[in-house]
């Protein structure tokens, strides 16, 4: 088996593949993968010390090594595990040593069951259950799953059966193996979002039905200037749940890279001074902004509403999080148009800067999901542009985003 340079597929996945269309047989293919002569392997020699890894021709390299090279077992990310058409281990790389905690001379030449006592959750011997060697003849593997390794360890395991001609005997069992690590994280990163929405959705679903509880009991009690109090705050935390919502819709197709971009001319700076006229309106004082455009600008083709997303985050932190003046800047740049949001407040620190842009992060304990800025992040790079973070001049955070010069879908086909 030779492993390119781009090797998505699972180990087994691309094993068998290779297997399939090789002209040489497939046994030969994973042994001058595994450095292990078929000699050695047959006289009972596999235990011990591997060989190192073949790449001549002569010497039984498999097809594809006009590439160059083959490439040595333990250099895989995965676990690999090959055993013969006895069920003897004949190649045992260093992640499978390291995922496994067994030594690879304790597991070459051993049966496969013992270097390998697999059981399912249930406790089930898993290579009873498969019988690789002995089921039916047109099995080509097993998938990934779930097993347990000698002290409850999890791991997940996948088996490739190769075979000399589709329901000839077994010759090859390739099984790769994976810690769960990666998975474990996902799950958690899951069950914080679940964790981090319920928090959210029930402060503002509490106040709604209160206040409309009251009112629908007691409507004749309260005075005008008091049902549009309590109206007013139904109204914005209802505008907090949809905004959360379109959150979550937004990470959603962020996660799976469905965010759709539709590009209309966009101007920029006229953009930037409506968000700030909006935050004015709101209370915040007109001196705390300084907008710098230097002009002449290229065209800009951008969604505007998603424009209006990143903007209105940005700046929303700026306000909420930062201090003093808050800098926005729009200037030309090689690749388009470059924005740059700064204040003066104390800034990030340098060990929080990578996480930034990553889910749930706070810069602060000022309210907020954790999940602005992540959204941000994958807006700016569906529209094909960068987004940065570091210190502005006056000691406070600078995010600067950068969006490329392009055209609509209907221009460019």
């Amino acid at each position: 088996m030779i492993v390119g340079t781009n090797s998505s597929p699972g180990a087994a996945d691309a094993a068998e593949e290779r297997f399939r269309d090789a002209p040489e047989p497939p046994a030969a293919v994973v042994d001058g993968l595994c450095g292990v002569p078929p000699q050695a392997v047959d006289s009972g020699r596999a235990r011990g010390a591997r060989p190192p890894v073949r790449t001549d021709r002569a010497a039984g390299e498999a097809p594809g090594g006009g590439l160059g090279f083959a490439v040595d077992p333990d250099s895989l990310p995965d676990g690999l595990v090959v055993a013969d058409d006895r069920g003897r281990v004949i190649c045992f790389n260093a992640a499978a040593a390291r995922i496994t905690q067994l030594a690879p001379e304790r597991a070459l030449g051993a049966p496969i069951d013992r270097a390998l006592p697999l059981e399912d959750l249930e406790g089930r011997r898993w290579w009873a259950l498969t019988d690789p060697y002995g089921g039916l003849a047109t099995r080509r593997g097993q998938p990934e799953r779930n097993l347990l390794l000698p002290g409850g360890r999890e791991v997940l395991v996948s088996a490739s059966y190769v075979r000399t001609h589709p329901t000839g005997p077994v010759r090859r069992l390739v099984v790769t193996l994976r810690g769960t690590e990666a998975r474990r994280r996902t799950e958690r990163s899951h069950a914080e979002l679940i964790a981090t929405v319920a928090h959210e959705l029930r402060s503002p679903l509490t106040s709604v039905k209160g206040f409309t509880a009251t009112l629908l009991a007691k409507w004749e009690r309260f005075t005008d200037d008091q049902k549009r109090l309590m109206l007013e705050t139904v109204d914005a935390d209802a505008n907090r749940v949809t905004r959360l919502i379109a959150e979550l819709l937004d990470i959603s197709r962020i996660d799976s890279g469905r965010l759709e971009v539709r590009r209309q001319p966009v101007d920029i700076a006229t953009a930037v001074g409506r968000h700030v006229q909006a935050l004015t309106a709101n209370g915040q004082d007109p001196e705390r902004f300084l907008v710098s455009v230097s002009r002449p600008l290229p065209d800009l083709w951008a969604d505007p509403d998603k424009i209006d997303q990143i903007l209105g985050n940005l700046l929303e932190n700026a306000v909420r999080h930062g201090e003093g003046t808050v800098t926005i800047g729009v200037s030309p740049h090689e690749k388009g148009t470059a924005v740059t949001v700064s204040d003066e407040g104390p800034g990030i620190p340098e060990e929080s800067m990578a996480r930034v842009f990553t889910r749930f992060w706070r810069g602060s304990k000022r309210g907020g999901t954790g999940l602005g800025l992540y959204i941000v992040k994958g807006i700016v790079e569906a529209h094909g542009g960068t987004i940065t973070v570091g210190r502005g001049p006056g000691g406070g955070a600078e995010f600067r985003f950068i969006l490329p010069v392009s055209a609509p879908a209907y221009l460019t086909q």
